[in-house]
């Protein structure tokens, strides 16, 4: 489905029935890579999952965006809809988005998985790596699209030998540098909802750490590590991952949407 906000034509998908639960991808991610989470909860929530800007089938941005722009985007979104007071889950960038979202705006409960929004130690170039490529890694692992694994790893591989970000344009670029330089600890204490913080231990790209860093910051939180699992955990270690989230969010089944 598409909807119009401010000119950017975005793409999202909404299905199920009870309390209102957004999924917000990560960087260079799209709809498909909370695929198999949105099927696990639409069964007790109505669940919404975006393609950022920039992102799968949704639009670019008319110009370079900030993580505040693209919090913007999605309070449109969500009074465009209707829907208020929703559970946010937030993979890395989309983590950013919502720890933003929610620290300015009424939130039911957060959920942050390998969130972004401490700001790196290392240069960018490195993350425009590791997020790209293994972006890429674990979305051929998803079905039909790993018949062709190989061939595609190689290009992808071809575009990140130069270790330059050829592959997306010079406005996702330049979003992309002004985001990953944006530290987001400020926002953390205002956030009032009740979170969970969900790190796989062997996250590269944002490091336990930054996990640890949030507990301590966000006043109602508490920080889940999932063993041998990486920046995308909740792909790496999916089951712990439903039962976690199913338990986090026990009160809120059968609830009823905001705009019921």
């Amino acid at each position: 489905m598409n909807i119009d906000i401010d000119g950017v034509k975005i793409n999202y998908k909404v299905s199920g029935e009870g309390a209102d639960v957004l999924l917000l991808h990560g960087w260079g991610a799209n709809i498909q890579t909370f695929a198999p989470v949105h099927q696990s909860l639409e069964k007790n929530f109505k669940v919404w999952s975006i393609d950022f800007p920039g992102f799968g089938e949704s639009e670019e941005p008319p110009e370079p965006w900030t993580v505040a722009d693209y919090t913007d985007m999605l309070g449109k979104f969500l009074a465009k809809l209707g829907i208020d007071n929703p559970i946010l889950i937030g993979h890395s960038f989309g983590g950013r988005v919502s720890i933003k979202y929610a620290s300015a705006h009424p939130v039911r409960k957060i959920i942050l998985v390998d969130s972004a929004g401490i700001k790196p130690k290392r240069k960018l170039k490195y993350y425009v790596k590791v997020y790209t490529y293994k972006t890429f890694k674990k979305l051929l692992k998803l079905p039909i699209i790993n018949r062709y694994e190989d061939d595609i790893l190689t290009k992808v591989k071809g575009k990140l030998g130069s270790a330059d970000y050829k592959n997306v344009s010079g406005t996702m670029q330049q979003t992309m540098v002004k985001v990953v330089n944006e530290d987001l600890r400020h926002h953390l204490p205002h956030i009032k909802a009740s979170t969970l913080l969900v790190w796989g231990e062997n996250d590269e790209a944002t490091p336990v750490e930054d996990g640890k860093i949030m507990e301590e910051m966000i006043p109602d939180s508490g920080l889940v590590v999932l063993k041998r699992a990486g920046h995308y955990s909740y792909i790496d270690n999916l089951n712990e991952f439903l039962i976690i989230v199913d338990n986090f969010l026990k009160k809120e089944k059968g609830e009823r949407s905001s705009h019921d």
